[in-house]
């Protein structure tokens, strides 16, 4: 979120409006907010490639949280807003994190996870006033620092979080080469052309800004001289509206909002002018194709699909014009060095599924994890994988069919479900269990387990909703089962590894997970 050049070309043009307020912050002032932050950086010993975490909701003080970062060489860490106090405490273990920045309406799981991370040497509450002298209020904290730039400006970035197996996250660490924060980096410099962004453009941004999407879509307009509308949360009518209020020109989504707004009374959708909007781009999740269908339909040919992950950063694209001549495929194979290739990394023939390798955008290893880095690389090094299996047919298309970690994607939102099986089977009434992605015409996918009661335990759902409310009081809710069924036993190799493909495809039956 580097304001750069337009602090002085554009000092009070809104570099974003917060939807549901209004409220604007001027690049001139957003520039002053990142350098009195960078200075506190500097002041409090970071330098740069260290690493300091985000923990909030959506609100006016996030970009200035990220961008300081950006212009100081440091590797910021956006934690979901939705972690428990654990969950938090072990990605600010995990990231090295020397600070902390978190919000008034996080504060409390926050400083809970601080009892965990003695080495995390201050939270700073960005919107609200200090306690301690670990905790700090910003506007105390900054008080008196000078809002010019500090005077070793270099570039930083994120590091967010991904996981794997294990259900642990790991953090996707990129090269920062040493240049100054006006000179981008590769990856946006190729994500701007790839996603036609403009000086002047108006980008709405529905998603939580701790997802990486959002992270890039919004650092890219800041970048170009634009503004972007935060959504605190997404709502249908009201992003409708919003288009409409503010003439937006460009805008990111999943396929759950589109769903949610196609079930909007057609005269509420009827009701707003959307003809300002350039370019939609979508992703993250698999799209139904009758979705897609209806949003083409109301939209126009202005709709663009990217499959990719936080790794990879995107390598297909297939705009609504493909998908209309070649539905129910992810889309055309843009970048090349893309490979369909077996357990014996030999190519697959045409149609043939097999593990989903690829040059990345740019070189990426996860952090502190050598053993993770060098699983998801080829034996050369050339290319990487995220497990995702998949095949490309005749004329290009890619389709993806499996996930080789089971990884489950609802509303946007990725899933690992190892964490919630290793909490399952804590439980004194469980012998056994397995969580997977099940299909729900909303999200795309929903969490459900299938566990196996100790001998002697009455399934049935009085023991499904002790199971329920024992997974909340652990995890966050999205990785909590929506349902759980009950079997006498789990399906188990001779190794003792879980088959679970045997269950979860009880409920997927014939279909494939594609991202259209």
């Amino acid at each position: 979120m580097y304001t750069g050049k337009h602090a002085q070309l554009r000092p009070l043009q809104p570099a974003f409006i917060m939807a549901s307020t209004g409220e604007a912050v001027t690049y001139r002032e957003l520039d002053a907010r990142t350098n009195r932050l960078a200075h506190l950086f500097r002041s409090r010993g970071l330098q740069r490639l260290d690493h300091y975490s985000i923990f909030m909701e959506n609100n006016s003080r996030y970009l200035e949280a990220c961008g300081a970062g950006e212009r100081s060489g440091l590797y910021y860490t956006c934690v979901n807003s939705y972690l428990t106090a654990s969950e938090l405490a072990y990605i600010l273990t995990n990231s090295q994190s020397r600070i902390l920045i978190t919000s008034k309406a996080k504060l409390d799981v926050a400083r809970e996870a601080l009892k965990e991370c003695p080495k995390v040497e201050l939270c700073i509450v960005a919107d609200g006033d200090g306690e301690s002298d670990r905790i700090v209020g910003f506007e105390q904290a900054t008080s008196g620092l000078p809002k010019t730039p500090i005077s070793d400006e270099c570039i930083g970035t994120a590091m967010l979080y991904s996981s794997g197996t294990t259900g642990r996250p790991k953090g996707i660490l990129r090269p920062l080469p040493e240049q100054p924060p006006v000179q981008n980096l590769p990856i946006f410099d190729f994500l701007h052309k790839l996603w036609h962004y403009r000086e002047g453009m108006i980008y709405l941004s529905p998603a939580p800004l701790y997802h990486s999407a959002p992270q890039a879509a919004v650092n890219l307009t800041i970048r170009a001289g634009g503004t972007v509308i935060i959504m605190e949360s997404f709502d249908p009518e009201k992003y409708l509206e919003l288009v409409q209020r503010w003439g937006v020109t460009h805008t990111q989504l999943v396929p759950t909002m589109f769903s949610r707004m196609l079930k909007l009374p057609e005269d509420v959708r009827k009701r707003y002018d959307l003809s300002s909007l350039d370019i939609a781009i979508h992703a993250a999740a698999p799209c139904p194709a009758a979705v897609k269908d209806d949003i083409i339909r109301w939209w126009g040919p202005i709709i663009h699909e990217y499959y990719g992950a936080t790794e990879g950063l995107g390598f297909t694209a297939c705009n609504s014009e493909e998908w209309l001549a070649h539905r129910g495929t992810v889309g055309r194979v843009l970048l090349g060095d893309l490979h369909i290739l077996d357990e014996n990394m030999q190519p697959c023939p045409v149609s043939t599924p097999g593990t989903v390798w690829f040059k990345t955008a740019t070189p990426f290893e996860y952090f502190n994890d050598p053993g993770k880095t060098q699983e998801a690389r080829s034996p050369d090094g050339s290319m990487s994988t995220v497990g995702d299996v998949g095949y490309v047919d005749d004329d290009g298309f890619l389709y993806l069919t499996d996930r080789a970690t089971f990884m489950i994607i609802s509303g946007g939102v990725n899933i690992y479900p190892q964490e919630c099986e290793n909490l399952l089977i804590t439980h004194p009434k469980i012998a056994d269990a397995a969580v997977f992605g099940v299909p729900n015409p909303d999200l795309g996918e929903e969490v459900k387990a299938v566990v196996q009661p100790m001998p002697g335990v009455s399934p049935g759902q009085e023991l499904a909703d002790e199971l329920i409310a024992f997974c909340s009081r652990s995890l966050s809710r999205q990785k909590v089962p929506r349902s759980i069924d009950f079997e006498a036993e789990l399906p188990r190799l001779p190794t003792g590894k879980l088959y679970k493909r045997l269950l979860r495809d009880r409920y997927w039956g014939n279909k494939t997970s594609r991202i259209v």
